[in-house]
């Protein structure tokens, strides 16, 4: 076996001499004006085909820009303007009086007066999509704006409190009232909005209970769970975050968390 050397390193510059050396002067003279000659023919054929592709690419056509769509609310059928009322009055009673005011889409206010206060309370209301659809349902079956009916019954139950429901489409306006019907679809959305009034207030009342008056929160939370039973809710699915942050709410007994969890379960099942 034979034993190479090993290489190597040298210096910078080690070659140089050796070159000299090994190639005349004219020679490396000339090798490095080949070279030269060379990288500037390169440079000329390379300017004049890059300044032809950049040629090409100015004068390529400017896409277009698709015009903009028409907006939204072009598109969009004009609102309905209908104005829906609902108005419960016994001055007797602890609620005393109630109003429900809503726009076709079931956005609205709800207005109640407790018994010996002269300042009313205003809160917002929601219908659900649910209730909506029952109490539309309703106002289309009585044809409201195109009927003359007397829904009140002939039976006078007026120490139970009156009722008034109102409509106004912006052209025609009408109110109709009565304590007691035998119209099924006359009594039937009254006591939806009725539903819709006694869930407000409940709310209202369950918020200001946090807030000032916890001690009163377990008395609420029965309220709720009886009119859950007997169907006197609106909507209980809209009751789901407030119960949600009750039965976590360390303000409130502990006895009012534990019933507001029960509830919810009640409600999720």
């Amino acid at each position: 076996m034979i034993n190479w050397p090993e290489p190597r390193a040298h210096a910078r510059g080690y070659f140089l001499p050796r070159l000299r050396r090994w190639y005349p002067v004219s020679e490396m003279v000339r090798l490095r004006t080949i070279t030269l000659s060379a990288a500037l023919l390169l440079l000329c054929v390379a300017i004049p085909a890059a300044a032809q592709g950049a040629g090409k690419r100015n004068d390529r056509p400017q896409e277009t820009s698709s015009p903009a769509p028409q907006r939204a609310e072009e598109n969009k059928k004009p609102a309905d303007p209908t104005r829906y009322s609902y108005e419960f009055t016994q001055p007797e009673f602890v609620i005393r009086h109630i109003v429900i005011e809503h726009d076709a889409s079931g956005h609205g206010k709800v207005t109640f007066e407790r018994h010996g206060e002269e300042t009313p309370i205003v809160e917002p209301v929601e219908l659900s999509a649910s209730a909506w659809g029952r109490i539309s349902g309703f106002w289309s079956d009585l044809k409201f704006l195109d009927s003359n009916e007397n829904y009140q019954s002939p039976k006078n139950f007026a120490h139970l409190g009156t009722y008034r429901i109102g409509m106004d489409d912006g052209k025609r306006q009408r109110t109709a009232e009565f304590n007691w019907s035998n119209n099924k679809s006359a009594w039937a959305l009254a006591n939806e909005y009725r539903r819709v009034a006694d869930q407000a207030i409940l709310i209202f009342n369950l918020n200001l209970a946090r807030e000032m008056q916890p001690l009163n929160a377990p008395q609420l939370l029965n309220e709720m769970e009886i009119l859950l039973t007997r169907n006197g809710l609106s909507d209980p699915q809209q009751l789901i975050p407030l119960l949600t942050e009750l039965r976590t709410d360390e303000h409130i007994p502990l006895i009012a968390r534990n019933h507001a969890d029960r509830i919810l379960k009640k409600i999720q099942e």
